[in-house]
């Protein structure tokens, strides 16, 4: 363990901190049991000396039960209350990085497995606009109402820009609809369920809570996808089981004020379309994640959008992630590279936490299930990839050909 999470930067004080709660859980836990034991053979003994006649050998001992029991009771609840002190710093411990995951301590040390379509020179002046701009001249993005209904970071489109976001997401789930379960979830999960994946304890502050009534607004499918299965046993022969969902997702974004906040770069609300799998064991996990990957690559590439895929070193790794590939889609109107989609292996991490198992094909105990997840895609970055590559002299944008049926025919988006 010590070993696996140096590789993500961390010094081992967790590990250190669950030891020490644990020992003197176990010490309390010791006493308390010695003294229920204690307690268990007076009060036969008490039993005994009342029917032998010793009501003042009775007597006396009652005085001391009392007491033990009254401690034992102390100890009960300072065990309990050490119980959830561990179960919290254990939540709070990320997964461990596949050894497959490059070293490394920040996204600088990440590695760019293969870039697509992308050659800087190809470029004209008139798609180095930024996608902002480009909304704000075709009528496509509303920023200042949205900011008037709801505030800053929150998007509005409008027209065939509204159009346009809703062909790409039907566009994903058509492609994926082939090996993929089509869900729509609830986006509105208890604390459990935020828990299984991961984003709780840890990522409270960047998340939305209804206090009221307890619930969380998700930041992305995976959170109700993945406890679809939880506290249930699945046959091996039924994995891997593939699920989808268009769903719209919630992040406060708390660590972030200041940085691309401009246009559809980071939002506080977007549209999502996302896949994940749950497998048995990490080979069968690896080829569902290749699929993910691939299936993702397919679209940005009907799309006609550059793109690269991107190796995360393990210091880089999100919290419940043993390895992820990064699809980065490129902007020439912001000139810069857009995660679209993160496309992770989580192991059993996932699943442990959500009692999510299945039985071996030969028998034998329930395993823990892997999950598997990767968006196809997080459009409103794509989005901006696409109106920037395909703006025309004229201004207007031209449209893929694999999104004009869905946008009734049109080959281009001009003035509204």
């Amino acid at each position: 363990m010590r070993a696996a999470l140096a590789r993500r930067g961390d010094d081992g004080s967790s590990i250190d901190e669950i030891l020490r709660v644990d020992t003197e859980r176990r010490a309390l836990a010791g006493e308390r049991d010695d003294l229920r034991a204690k307690v268990n053979a007076v009060s036969k003994q008490i039993g005994q000396l009342h029917r032998d006649g010793k009501r003042d050998e009775a007597t006396a001992l009652q005085a001391e039960s009392k007491a033990a029991g009254a401690r034992e009771k102390e100890l009960d609840a300072e065990v309990a209350a050490l119980d959830e002190t561990l179960r919290d710093l254990i939540l709070q411990v990320p997964n461990l990085p596949s050894d497959d995951a490059p070293d490394g301590a920040s996204e600088d040390d990440n590695v760019v497995l293969r870039t697509h379509g992308f050659d800087p020179e190809s470029y004209e002046t008139h798609q180095r606009v930024p996608h902002w701009i480009i909304g704000e001249e075709l009528g496509l993005l509303d920023p200042d109402a949205a900011t008037r209904i709801s505030g800053a970071m929150f998007s509005m489109y409008r027209g065939q820009g509204a159009r346009l976001l809703r062909a790409l997401v039907q566009l994903s789930l058509d492609r994926n609809g082939d090996a993929y379960e089509e869900i729509r979830p609830p986006t509105l999960v208890r604390t459990d369920t935020l828990t299984a994946t991961g984003q709780l304890p840890k990522f409270a502050d960047d998340a939305y809570h209804i206090e009221r009534d307890d619930l969380w607004a998700i930041p992305t499918a995976e959170v109700p996808l993945t406890s679809i299965g939880r506290d249930q046993i699945f046959d091996a022969a039924d994995l891997p089981m593939r699920f989808m969902a268009y769903t719209s997702c919630y992040r406060r974004e708390a660590g972030s004020a200041g940085r691309d906040t401009r246009g559809l770069l980071r939002s506080h609300e977007f549209d999502k379309v996302e896949l994940l799998a749950y497998a048995a064991g990490a080979e069968q996990a690896i080829e569902c994640q290749n699929d993910v990957l691939a299936r993702s690559e397919s679209i940005l590439s009907d799309l006609g959008i550059a793109y690269r895929i991107v190796d995360l070193c393990a210091g880089d790794l999100g919290n419940s992630a043993a390895r992820t590939w990064d699809i980065e889609a490129y902007a020439p109107g912001c000139d810069m590279w857009l995660e679209v989609s993160s496309v992770s292996w989580f192991s059993d991490y996932q699943a442990r936490r959500a009692n999510i198992r299945y039985r071996p094909d030969g028998g034998g105990s329930p395993e823990v299930i892997h999950t598997v997840n990767g968006s196809a895609m997080g459009w409103p970055r794509t989005w901006a990839a696409l109106v920037e590559t395909h703006r025309q002299p004229d201004g207007t944008i031209a449209l893929p050909k694999v999104l004009q049926s869905y946008m009734g025919g049109s080959e281009v988006i001009g003035p509204k």
